[in-house]
């Protein structure tokens, strides 16, 4: 099996839960308390909560900040549809748009002061990185980002997707230092941010693979490959390209009966059909988007290896645009 999906779809372990871990009001919660101060520890924040990582949930979070919100169009699904019915009920949402290159336009941050900017250290799908540090040289405001696929201190509050990290659980954890209410104790999901933790302390990455990814697809596919981004800009273990004439979940598809796995973005994890909207956030039509597809690596593999998944790609690829030119 070639795992090139897990920072959408993560590699869920056999964790041996206790009943030590469970929590109960009436008890001194040590288990707990313990793995808490550890979680918040490694990451230097004072609290932490959980909420159900949907639009319903983010929504809870946007009506505890109030004041001048500002959210980039490159963010996950679940915080774009939570600003949209943030707008709906009312409520002023700015939006950062995304250039043609993939990055964050930055230029509304010039026009007026903000009390959040919910923004992370890279651009979902695409994985384009972005400088935290510049965002809080233009803004005061504190930066709400999800680092799921990359942590950056720099962030104020931190979303951690645990579906995405640990494969268990549609809930996210939140960490912050005084920014909300303490969560009551009855609705911490206790599992979630075990199982979230533990896979969190074992996290790899592998940044060797890319390049020879890069070469081996363009030695094959030659004019049918293209790049949305600048490879250079993005995240060092991923990889996002597009093939000319077909649709991404064909490719998916076709290459997961023979256990390669890939993805076309954050779409594919939420089980929706859909091209990938970062794509045309950037400035491509519908169409254009349906060619796009995301590699992350975990593993290290052998020129040998990646010569042979890279040939394969080829092959499936050929195959199908043959059977849709029919």
């Amino acid at each position: 099996m070639y795992k090139l999906n897990f920072l959408l779809y993560p590699n869920v372990q056999n964790y041996h839960i206790t009943k030590e871990s469970s929590l109960n009001i009436l008890d001194d919660n040590d288990t707990f308390n313990r793995l808490k101060k550890e979680f918040l520890f490694k990451y230097k924040f004072e609290n932490l909560k959980t909420i159900d990582f949907s639009k319903w949930g983010i929504l809870g979070l946007f009506l505890e900040l109030k004041g001048e919100i500002a959210v980039s169009l490159g963010e996950s699904q679940a915080i774009i549809d939570a600003a949209l019915e943030y707008e709906k009920l009312g409520f002023n949402i700015t939006w950062l748009t995304l250039n043609k290159q993939g990055t964050v336009n930055l230029d509304n941050l010039k026009l007026k002061k903000f009390d959040y900017i919910f923004i992370s250290s890279y651009v979902m799908d695409t994985f384009v990185k972005i400088n935290l540090e510049e965002i809080k040289s233009i803004s005061n405001a504190k930066i709400v980002s999800n680092a799921s696929a990359h942590f950056d201190k720099t962030s104020d509050i931190v979303i951690f997707d645990c579906y995405k990290i640990c494969g268990y659980t549609s809930c996210a954890i939140i960490l912050y230092n005084n920014e909300f209410q303490e969560q009551n104790l009855a609705n911490i999901d206790a599992l979630a941010i075990y199982l979230c933790f533990e896979n969190l302390k074992t996290q790899n990455f592998n940044t060797s693979n890319k390049k020879l990814f890069i070469e081996q697809l363009k030695k094959n596919f030659k004019e049918d490959l293209y790049f949305f981004v600048d490879t250079q800009e993005t995240l060092p273990y991923t990889l996002h390209f597009g093939l000319k004439n077909i649709k991404a979940r064909e490719m998916i598809r076709t290459l997961a009966l023979s256990n390669i796995f890939i993805t076309n973005g954050e779409g594919c994890s939420l089980g929706l059909s859909r091209p990938s909207r970062v794509i045309q956030a950037m400035g491509y039509d519908e169409l254009t988007s349906r060619n796009a597809i995301s590699l992350s690596f975990c593993e290290e593999y052998s020129l040998e290896e990646i010569e042979k998944i890279a040939k394969f790609f080829y092959k499936k690829y050929k195959q199908i645009r043959l059977l849709n030119e029919q």
